[in-house]
């Protein structure tokens, strides 16, 4: 019962992800909030890692790997999705970004000897990308084109491809390590580039001119968001094994859409409720399996919500 309430709690922490990130881009720069975003939770993973024990590799090969997740699966995606926003609704951004599963199968057809393409995924890839197909069609009117560009949506589509690509490369590259190591050294690789970023290209925020409500938005991002719904994702894992864990992508995108709609009076039209379908079922189809077997499952990129 716990484990349950536990899934529910973080489908509804990363649903609202996309509601905090919308807030908090009203006020400050794409940059400047995942800059504080991702350092609070840098900071914070770093010090459970060395409170419990364990310790970020030495070697500079690894090392470096690290810094290419940090840079494709948190920096780089979080960017797009941040900018995304400031063009798009925050319960269409929820679920665009569910679609990570469906380039992640494709990806990995080719990449990794375990993962063909099968009838179901085929089948599940087609509708998901019909449900994308619906939500882009949306911008073609001109109401439309004015809160949900193509470009942003084109952008937060990006950011969940970059997703697909790091959990392919982790797979490949990183099985060795734990995943609460790779997501640590990740964050903390990807807090500094940004933060060197962000320094050179915007400057910090000047907090006294942003809104409370922004400013503890990025902070809840940062600390709920990502370091504990990181927290909480692992130990789901651990109790229910890393392929029922994921189901919480199903989650997110009712929970996105509904938030949107209560607190920043978005449009719930016949449109964004049929391409979301879509794309929720092309995931299940995808992922559906005849036969019981284990298989391993990618788990670090779902820190990046």
């Amino acid at each position: 019962m716990a484990v349950w309430a536990g899934f529910w709690a973080l489908g509804l922490i990363w649903g609202a992800s996309f509601l905090l990130i919308k807030i908090g881009v009203a006020e400050m720069t794409p940059l400047q909030l995942i800059a504080i975003r991702v350092g609070t939770a840098a900071v914070a993973l770093a010090l459970t890692l060395y409170l419990t024990g364990r310790r970020l590799p030495k070697d500079r090969a690894t090392q470096l790997k690290l810094v290419v997740v940090g840079l494709f699966n948190i920096a780089i995606p979080f960017f797009l999705i941040t900018w995304g926003e400031q063009s798009i609704d925050s319960g269409l951004a929820t679920v665009l970004d569910a679609t990570v599963p469906l380039f992640s199968l494709v990806i990995a057809h080719f990449a990794l000897a375990d993962e063909r393409i099968t009838p179901f995924k085929v089948l599940g890839l087609a509708t998901g990308f019909i449900g994308v197909m619906i939500l882009a069609g949306r911008s073609i009117g001109a109401d439309n084109a004015v809160t949900n560009s193509l470009v942003g949506q084109l952008a937060v589509l990006a950011a969940s491809l970059s997703y697909a690509c790091t959990t392919v490369f982790v797979r490949r590259s990183l099985r060795h390590l734990q995943p609460m190591v790779v997501s640590t050294g990740a964050t903390v690789a990807a807090a500094l580039v940004i933060l060197v970023v962000t320094l050179l290209v915007d400057g910090l925020p000047d907090l006294g001119a942003i809104s409370t409500t922004a400013t503890l938005s990025v902070l809840v991002l940062g600390l709920a968001n990502t370091y504990i719904a990181f927290l909480l994702f692992y130990w789901i894992i651990d109790s229910w094994g890393a392929t029922r864990a994921t189901l919480v992508t199903y989650v997110m995108p009712p929970v996105g859409l509904t938030l949107g709609v209560i607190f920043l009076d978005e449009v719930l039209d016949a449109a964004i409720i049929v391409g979301a379908v879509l794309i929720v079922a092309g995931v299940a189809l995808a992922n559906w399996r005849r036969h019981r077997r284990p298989a391993p499952q990618p788990v670090t990129s779902a820190a990046g919500k």
